[in-house]
């Protein structure tokens, strides 16, 4: 694999994060969405700090962002992540690589807690949150349905070791 640049996500950069966004879409084990929002809902949801892609020869490969759990201020040092890699890109480390950069910059940016939801078939999401330091805290059961049947959800959390810590 050539040179990975990480960099932050550019709102010209959108056909490209949609286009993976569907790609894990269509593996029906990513998200509970069944289709791409428009980047102005997508933008909303998610936080305006700490979206980043990765890319190689200008080709956007994967994509992490972080959205609010809460607008309670009471949770704002806590966030979700989402991470998706292109198809093509794979099982080639890329994902521990763009989480091992949200996590450093979540932390910059006073983040105390990054939580994630992962479809316990999602195997290769699991064991690149573990690698980086989340840890499992249960299962939440039919928490939602995908294609009209209920799916389960592993809760994964990671507490920074830096922010939130006295």
């Amino acid at each position: 694999m050539n040179a990975i640049t990480i960099r932050t996500m550019l709102p010209t950069d959108w056909e490209f994060v949609a286009n993976i966004y569907k790609e894990g879409i269509d593996t029906g084990i990513a998200t509970f969405e069944t289709n791409v929002p428009t980047f102005e809902a997508w933008d909303k949801a998610h936080m305006s700090t700490c979206r980043f892609v990765a890319e190689s020869n200008t080709e956007i490969m994967g994509w992490v962002a972080l959205s609010p759990v809460s607008n309670r201020c009471v949770y704002g040092g806590v966030a979700e992540i989402s991470v998706y890699i292109s198809k093509n890109s794979r099982g080639k480390g890329l994902g521990k690589l763009l989480l091992e950069h949200v996590i450093t910059a979540s932390e910059q940016e006073g983040i105390w807690t990054l939580q994630s939801g992962i479809f316990p078939t999602n195997y290769g999401s699991i064991k690149i949150h573990e690698a980086t330091g989340f840890r499992k805290i249960g299962k939440r059961e039919r928490i939602g349905k995908l294609h009209g049947k209920w799916v389960d959800n592993v809760l994964f959390e990671r507490r920074s070791s830096v922010v939130g810590i006295d």
